[in-house]
């Protein structure tokens, strides 16, 4: 039988998400039959719902708190999924005009292992007692350039992101990624160079959505690029880059970001941060290590 112009090409082409229209989809809400993809999906007794269903609790007679919708990762779907990238812009923001206002600041929030030069017996610096820099270092830039390249990284990075994690899960791989960064440039250079900026987080950043991307089976080559493109002026001489931030915070960004997007639903939250935990602990204990080194 003779089939109609096209009517084979329809047949196998899926319907796509009614929340996003660029991804194909077999699957359906049980309440209202719209298509909704992996991202859309929310489980439920029979089959999986739609955010908009779960929320308002149509057709079923259920409250909208019966359920709610949740992010690939398991955290809840929230009304301005770009708040706390918003919130750590603005942290970065306060702290980068305090600076200009008392550079004396500065001293007293950046990354430095230990003052004076060896020989010496540590009094300031993490060496010192003040590990508390190894989170204000994260926070912390003196020159324009710097926090505009790092903030327009972290919104560009940072809001897609956090919407696909959820508010706690992102912020939990921001600042995971932001401390191993820190450690990384503690253990391996100087301690008396300063370190400062929101790289090793941004990079983490970069990790944890490359991991997000390929999980999703997105078109991985433009973060690709993007990541090597940083990574090659990353170590060409001349930048005066931490490099030991950057990678401290990549590693921890991919280790992080893949415990988040690929554990398993029955354990999902103790798999996800206590890999975090794991990584904090890793932290932890190459601080005492490289302090006992200095002191």
């Amino acid at each position: 039988m003779d089939q109609p112009a096209g009517s084979s090409q329809d047949a196998q082409s899926l319907p796509v998400c009614y929340r996003h229209p660029d991804r194909e989809t077999g699957v359906r809400c049980t309440r209202c039959e719209r298509p909704i993809c992996p991202d859309c999906m929310v489980s439920a007794s029979v089959g999986f719902q739609c955010p908009n269903c779960v929320r308002t609790g149509s057709g079923t007679g259920h409250a909208p708190s019966a359920s709610q919708p949740r992010t690939l990762a398991g955290g809840t779907v929230a009304a301005d999924p770009r708040l706390f990238t918003k919130i750590l812009i603005g942290i970065n923001v306060a702290v980068f005009i305090a600076v200009q206002v008392r550079s004396s600041l500065l001293n007293d929030l950046v990354l430095i292992g230990a003052w004076p030069p060896a020989p010496f017996t540590p009094t300031e610096g993490v060496a010192g007692g003040e590990w508390y820099r190894l989170v204000t270092s994260m926070f912390t830039h003196e020159a324009p350039w710097h926090i505009g390249f790092n903030m327009l990284s972290l919104w560009w990075l940072g809001g897609p992101l956090e919407a696909a994690l959820g508010r706690a899960r992102y912020l939990t791989v921001y600042c995971v990624s932001g401390l191993a960064g820190s450690v990384l440039a503690y253990l391996l250079t100087s301690p008396t160079t300063a370190t400062l900026g929101a790289s090793g987080a941004v990079f983490g950043l970069f990790g944890a959505t490359a991991v997000l991307m390929r999980r999703l089976n997105h078109d991985m080559r433009p973060i690709i690029a993007l990541l090597a493109i940083n990574l090659i002026l990353t170590f060409s001489p001349g930048f005066n880059i931490s490099w030991q931030a950057h990678i401290g915070g990549l590693v921890a960004g991919v280790i992080t970001g893949y415990a988040m997007v690929h554990a398993p639903r029955k354990n999902r939250a103790l798999v996800q941060y206590g890999t975090c935990a794991l990584v904090l602990a890793a932290v932890v204990l190459l601080t005492l290590l490289r302090t006992a080194q200095l002191t």
